[in-house]
């Protein structure tokens, strides 16, 4: 069985894009039948959350409900929920993205413990026009990568319990699992091709996330900025 992790809070407004790929990338046919179940974890949620995932309740998908406002502990109670239920294969996104029909099989298809994805932003409209060209002229949109993005990332059952699975902080989780996983010599594969789709939000639900490395992409004069992984150098901005 494949497992799919996305953690919740107060997503109402991209869930359900999130939601409705994710079914589809669970039943791709190269998967060849192999059961996936989606967790959410909604995760001290006041808004209409709760609602829309309920519209979606099946057995492919479960609901984990927690009171921690804290991301790494979110991913790490669906990744334990997916594990004890016989998950081979734990894959993790966000719930203000939109994973490719064939994403799940993409990772797979990497054929290591871990696989580090990227993220493409289609809708810019929270930025202006400067954030777009200074995010891709220098994102690494290429294999051998060193960008880590909890929205984009998968790894086996096994590889997670060795390293210790996610640490229960609220920020750089991803980042700090990676580490994990490099300590033990993990096999991982920096790929380009499992393709997720994010937001451009300004405001995101953690600080040290996504959102804000794109304000300060548009607000910050410096010579270089932290990226998921590493730093990405400025030398024309």
């Amino acid at each position: 069985m494949i497992g799919v992790v996305v953690p919740i809070h107060n997503e109402e407004a991209d869930l359900e894009a999130c939601l409705h790929a994710l079914r589809e990338a669970s039943l791709h046919p190269a998967l060849n039948g192999e059961p996936v179940t989606i967790v959410t974890v909604l995760d001290a949620c006041g808004d209409g959350s709760a609602q829309i995932v309920e519209r979606h309740m099946g057995p492919w998908l479960a609901c984990l409900t927690i009171d921690a406002r804290n991301v790494g502990v979110a991913r790490h109670t669906g990744a334990e929920y997916l594990i004890a239920a016989g998950a081979r294969w734990l894959a993790f996104t966000d719930a203000d993205s939109r994973v490719a029909p064939d994403w799940l099989v993409s990772q797979l298809a990497e054929r290591a413990d871990a696989v580090c994805g990227l993220v493409t932003v289609d809708d810019w409209s929270h930025h202006p026009s400067s954030v777009a060209r200074r995010f891709t002229a220098h994102y690494q949109r290429r294999r051998d990568h060193r960008h880590i993005h909890g929205a984009n990332f998968g790894l086996t059952a096994e590889a997670y319990a060795r390293a210790g699975g996610f640490p229960a902080i609220a920020t750089s989780e991803d980042v700090a699992l990676v580490e994990r996983l490099q300590a033990i010599d993990a096999h991982i594969a920096w790929s380009a091709a499992p393709e997720v789709v994010t937001s451009s939000r300004a405001t995101g639900r953690c600080r040290g996330g996504f959102a804000d490395f794109l304000c300060r992409l548009r607000d910050e004069a410096v010579e270089s900025v932290p990226v998921m992984g590493g730093l990405i150098d400025r030398p024309d901005i």
